[in-house]
């Protein structure tokens, strides 16, 4: 009789085990999709705003050669086509430098689920 309390105590204690580490993957498993989904957001980010950098330097550019043609004609079109030269150009490499700036200070990839890790290994590790 007390062989069976002692394998139902066991089997109940497994269970619970078993029950707490699948309780904690899943924890872990659900910050690790939040961490992909912040870097795929902030990818989007950084492609959307490098893409509009290249369209308003490309527009600028084509400005640019304008005005330069233009410079020889009449002047009365000189203020407008230098002043949007000026504005795609400035927008252009403003973007530019806030796409390189999200590059270079970007997360580390799962930092926070690594960090969730490495303190679940060091409280089980001390507990041992």
């Amino acid at each position: 009789m007390a062989e069976s309390r002692e394998t139902e105590g066991l089997l109940a204690s497994l269970k619970t085990l078993t029950l707490t580490l699948v309780s904690v993957m899943q924890t872990r498993l659900e910050l690790l999709s939040t961490d992909v989904a912040e870097e795929r957001a902030r990818l989007t980010v950084i492609l959307m705003s490098a893409m509009l950098a290249l369209f308003c330097l490309g527009v600028g550019v084509v400005l640019l050669a304008m005005l330069i043609v233009v410079l020889l004609w009449e002047t009365h079109r000189l203020a407008a086509l230098g002043s949007l030269t000026a504005v795609f150009l400035a927008a252009g490499a403003g973007l530019w430098i806030f796409a390189l700036n999200k590059l270079r200070n970007k997360p580390r990839l799962f930092e926070a689920s690594i960090g969730e890790l490495t303190k679940d290994r060091d409280r089980l590790s001390s507990g041992s």
